[in-house]
């Protein structure tokens, strides 16, 4: 079944994740023009292009450990969702800052005075080299190696996305424990998988 999988897979081009990427975040932004998103959609817009975002961080964090443990190889689709990832992340920032504080000042004075904004903030910054990077012309410049160090950013972006999220919801809600359990799943699976495969 997971041979199956794989060659449908590779018969699907890794545009398609950014044509769907960029189709979902229109779609998201004519529900918030059009009150689709409920009574208040600058702050619905926001939320939804920061999940979208995370939910694709988490994917592209899943698939080293699936192809180790499942066979299932979606090596071909992660530098898009990656920098779909980026895309949303900048759509919710952009709507924080531009709708919803609407000042640069005010954008300044919240990231040094609520740490949940600095902490995504901080994430959010350290993003911007991976997104500048992922294309072949600076894998070829900067070598495998430091190349591959760089991206491993991922890993505390990912847990700064999940804190970020956990930390801005008001009483408890489940659903931003979930996802900051399941990045912190994934990348035990790779350190696990990293030790296993260091010569004794």
């Amino acid at each position: 079944m997971i041979d199956t999988l794989n060659t449908t897979l590779r018969r699907i081009p890794a545009w398609t994740i950014y044509i769907v990427g960029a189709a979902w975040a229109a779609w998201l932004f004519y529900l918030g023009l059009t009150g689709g998103l409920g009574p208040e959609p600058i702050n619905a817009l926001e939320r939804e292009y920061g999940e979208v975002g995370l939910k694709l961080l988490i994917a592209g964090l899943a698939v080293t450990p699936l192809r180790k443990y499942a066979g299932l190889n979606l090596l071909k689709f992660r530098r898009a969702l990656g920098v779909t990832t980026f895309f949303y992340i900048v759509a919710h920032f952009s709507v924080w800052a531009f709708l919803d504080v609407q000042s640069f000042a005010r954008v300044w004075e919240e990231i040094v005075k609520r740490p949940y904004v600095t902490v995504g903030m901080l994430s959010f910054v350290m993003m911007i080299p991976l997104a500048v990077t992922s294309n072949n012309m600076s894998l070829r410049k900067m070598g495998g190696a430091a190349w591959r160090k760089l991206h491993k950013l991922t890993y505390p972006i990912a847990v700064l996305g999940a804190v970020h999220y956990l930390w801005l919801v008001k009483g408890f809600q489940i659903e931003p424990i979930i996802y900051l359990m399941v990045i912190l799943g994934l990348l035990a699976a790779r350190i696990q998988w990293a030790k296993r495969t260091v010569p004794a």
